[in-house]
């Protein structure tokens, strides 16, 4: 039985199975979908992305980190943001008890 558990959206949309019915997601991917979903809504992303001077980047992943960190599911401390390049970013942390997960947003 799963802890956690979601539906799953691709593209801003449910995802379908071949039946056309909704597709779940369970336990960690659960709470990487969620994390993803935080981030977009805080609209800090788009101020990031959006962004030129590598201090306020910096300043901008910081406050991301700092959200992420406040989700109670995650071992605490182990939130990190990386560009893997312009415009894109990778989320990386720790689960409680579901070990490692990675966001490409």
């Amino acid at each position: 039985m799963s802890e956690y558990l979601d539906l799953l959206i691709v593209g801003n949309d449910f995802a379908l199975d071949a039946s056309r019915q909704p597709v779940p997601v369970e336990d960690r991917a659960c709470i990487a979908q969620d994390i993803a979903h935080m981030i977009r809504e805080t609209g800090l992303l788009v101020t990031l992305v959006a962004e030129r001077n590598r201090l306020k980047q910096r300043d901008c992943i910081q406050q991301l980190e700092l959200l992420v960190e406040d989700d109670v599911r995650l071992v605490p401390g182990t939130a990190r943001i990386t560009q893997l390049e312009p415009g894109q970013y990778l989320v990386t942390a720790k689960t409680i008890k579901f070990g490692d997960i990675e966001v490409t947003l």
